[in-house]
């Protein structure tokens, strides 16, 4: 690893970071990177590469960032691991920034107001579907139906908090799907 250490420069670090950060959007941020250090550059082996997802996962905060943290520390030292977390971050910083002025200047053109509307509309659509693809799946079974219906009465109509709701439904759920699996069987 020593030999590593030295040779990568901390440029190459922030680039790979910084460009890993700026066009990876909607998650599967540690496959891009598994890709771009392991096997694009060589830089780590698999096995030090899952050690450090490993560790990403169970420290708190986001797990890309301590993976990404990991690394640099691993190939560079502190160093590199400022590098890395700057390179990761610096981009969707200055991209968000970018938007929401672009967003302020333009937000009172009503074309972009009637598009936002439609956008809205799009993604409303887009959760009803998936709403009744899940209804459907689940109302195969009869007590998957009355979970469901139960969960949707207590949340959407009696305006109950979730977590407690989940809390109480799931151990109903789970033991009618065992006993279930168990007449199966």
């Amino acid at each position: 690893m020593n030999e590593i250490r030295a040779s990568v420069p901390l440029l190459s670090i922030f680039l790979v970071f910084f460009r890993i950060g700026l066009f990876s959007f909607g998650g599967g941020l540690s496959g891009w990177i598994y890709r771009d250090v392991v096997t694009v550059r060589g830089w780590m082996s698999d096995a030090d590469f899952l050690s450090g997802l490993a560790l990403g996962q169970i420290l708190p905060g986001a797990n890309v960032t301590n993976l990404s943290i990991y690394i640099g520390q691993q190939l560079r030292g502190s160093t590199g691991a400022l590098c890395a977390l700057l390179g990761l971050l610096v981009g969707p910083f200055f991209a968000v920034i970018g938007l929401v002025t672009a967003y302020d200047r333009i937000v009172g053109l009503s074309w972009i107001q009637n598009a936002m509307s439609g956008a809205a509309a799009a993604a409303i659509g887009l959760l009803l579907i998936v709403a009744v693809k899940g209804a459907a799946q689940a109302s195969r079974r009869a007590s998957s139906l009355v979970i469901l219906a139960a969960t949707f009465v207590a949340v959407g109509l009696l305006q109950w908090p979730l977590v407690p709701v989940v809390l109480c439904l799931a151990p109903v759920s789970i033991g009618l799907a065992w006993l279930r699996v168990g007449s199966d069987a």
